[in-house]
């Protein structure tokens, strides 16, 4: 009798093989971190922006410039302050008198991978410059829409302690982070390997030596590959069910978008696929409900008061839907 062989019928092979190079790269200089380097590589699969979470000096910056060394792209930095403008992030036009015109100057937002730092310090005239380019890509100045080169991914860090001086950020534009990544401490052991592995060099010197691993091209590829996963009509319902369920939670006072669906739904194809698989499961859905919903949705001030954080009240909500099998 022929035993029934499983065969994958979306060709993975060099998908899997650069996230493996990308992840033995990164590790030559970040200890642990495996959940924020997996979502950060999820979030290129997807082209989408990510949002990381944590206290100073865990390695959100070190990340986000690893993870542009590594793609052949240009890379930009953006630090925000209180006195940032708009047009010290898109551009602004500068007279240029020998041609008697008016020319647009780009700003550092014309890059490939933008890393912004501490987001949360720029007020809402400075964040509201950010609504369009995220979402369409594309910049309108003076009449004029500049579209972005591809890949555009903006990385943006922000610490969750600091208040002094900082802004909230406004909900349409948490709405176009895919993923928002808490970043935590090292262990023990994680910490005595980042010193022995820094001792001797200087983090300038360790960046040096990244090779770069993914070119432009390849990244179309693999997203072209990801929308390919295969997906049950069943495992859309489970996730259509979570997301319309943070709309009626009566511990919500703002529930997640259709925005959060499509994205919970992009990022479980993903996941799948620097896994191995050609298809979505469960486990896909339930892993990345978390991080795509944690800042689209708001708990009432009860809530709040009681201590429950909204990874708690995600995990609620999904431990109350039948899984589908």
């Amino acid at each position: 009798m022929e035993e029934n062989v499983f065969v994958q019928r979306i060709d993975l092979g060099t998908l899997n093989a650069s996230v493996e190079a990308i992840r033995k790269e990164i590790s030559k200089i970040i200890v642990g971190q495996h959940e924020m380097i997996n979502m950060l590589m999820i979030g290129l699969l997807c082209d989408g922006h990510i949002l990381i979470e944590g206290v100073p000096g865990v390695a959100k910056t070190l990340t986000a410039k690893l993870m542009a060394k590594i793609i052949n792209a240009d890379f930009s930095r953006i630090q925000f302050t209180p006195d940032l403008m708009p047009s010290d992030v898109l551009g602004t036009s500068v007279f240029n008198p020998k041609e008697a015109d008016f020319q647009f100057k780009r700003g550092p937002v014309f890059s490939n991978i933008i890393l912004i730092d501490e987001i949360n310090r720029a007020p809402a005239k400075t964040q509201a410059a950010l609504f369009e380019v995220m979402e369409e890509r594309q910049v309108t100045i003076d009449g004029t829409t500049h579209i972005m080169d591809f890949p555009f991914l903006v990385l943006a860090t922000q610490n969750p302690i600091e208040q002094e001086g900082t802004y909230r950020l406004p909900e349409a534009q948490l709405d176009r982070f895919l993923f928002k990544i808490n970043v935590k401490y090292p262990s023990l052991e994680e910490e005595i390997n980042i010193m022995l592995n820094q001792q001797a060099l200087t983090q300038n010197a360790l960046l040096e030596d990244v090779r770069k691993i993914l070119s432009t091209t390849q990244i179309a590829e693999f997203r072209n590959i990801i929308q390919q996963i295969i997906i049950d009509p069943k495992l859309v319902e489970f996730i259509a069910k979570i997301v319309n369920e943070t709309r009626h939670t009566p511990s919500l006072f703002l529930g997640a978008s259709p925005r959060a669906s499509l994205a919970v739904l992009k990022a479980s194809k993903a996941n799948a696929a620097i896994k191995g698989r050609d298809f979505v499961n469960p486990e896909d859905i339930i892993e990345m409900a978390a991080p795509v919903m944690r800042h689209r949705i708001i708990l009432t001030p009860e809530k709040e008061m009681e201590g429950i954080t909204p990874d708690e009240l995600i995990q609620n909500i999904i431990s109350n839907i039948e899984v589908p099998r």
